[in-house]
């Protein structure tokens, strides 16, 4: 089996952090877990299982992975949040694959995304295929706040999956769309990326119509109308908040 590293970051994840090591070290010989200052276990967990643990305060999602590459002893990376684990097909994919012999720098794998203990094929939820298998040499970590993407030249998607526990409850779901909603309109406003008066009604609207119809969440009852929801409420309010910031930084001139 071809050598590979683990990269997680975290911040307060001790109901997460061994489940999600103990996933990677089924592959992986060498884990790295950046953290972002945790005030619980985390770090004591991450150790005790045999990480090497790195305590950077938070740089933003891209900023903080990108910290913790340069400690992988090995050129290809497993990267997952804590909230997430390797499924078996993955695990076997992975044990069974020559990775250098595959014409790719990025694998991309599908992900079961889950509210509590429930999942759904839904509004946008499955197979949300996702970017967690990379070289290192050959790929990168987007520099963003807010959900990074690994950029390389050459994808392969594999029918494998990840697990993630996304929310633990509808309240957990809208808190983190409030919080990453943040995150993303500095983005926007760094870019300088030009926002209306209507961007985010519009944004907002197509955001939860998309989730909604367009990719089926109606026919996940209420857990499809929760998940719409979030996402409309989330990008209503990352464009919103870059309109403010924008304005605030016109009347700084």
């Amino acid at each position: 089996m071809h050598k590979i590293s683990g990269l997680v970051i975290s911040f307060n994840e001790e109901h997460n952090i061994v489940d999600c090591l103990r996933s990677l070290k089924q592959v992986c010989d060498d884990v790295v877990v950046v953290d972002s200052c945790s005030t619980d276990r985390t770090v004591e967990l991450a150790r005790a299982e045999g990480a090497t643990v790195l305590i950077q305060p938070f740089l933003g999602d891209g900023p903080q992975r990108i910290h913790g590459l340069p400690h992988c002893r090995h050129d290809w990376v497993v990267n997952l949040d804590a909230d997430e684990r390797l499924e078996p097909d993955l695990v076997d994919w992975l044990r069974r694959t020559d990775l250098d012999v595959l014409a790719c720098d990025v694998v991309d794998s599908r992900r079961r995304n889950y509210i509590g203990e429930r999942t759904t094929r839904f509004g946008g939820q499955y197979p949300d295929y996702v970017s967690r298998i990379f070289n290192r040499t050959r790929a990168a970590f987007s520099p963003v706040v807010a959900h990074t993407r690994v950029t390389g030249s050459r994808h392969i998607r594999i029918p494998c999956h990840i697990t993630h526990y996304s929310y633990r409850d509808y309240a957990d779901l809208f808190a983190r769309q409030v919080k990453y909603a943040k995150w993303m309109a500095d983005n926007l406003a760094e870019r300088g990326k030009p926002v209306s008066p209507l961007s985010a009604p519009l944004h907002g609207f197509w955001s939860f119509f998309r989730h909604y119809v367009v990719k089926l969440g109606f026919l996940a009852g209420q857990d499809g109308l929760a998940i719409a929801l979030g996402k409309g409420v989330g990008s209503y309010l990352k464009y919103a908040h870059a309109a403010e910031q924008i304005k605030r930084k016109a009347r700084q001139k």
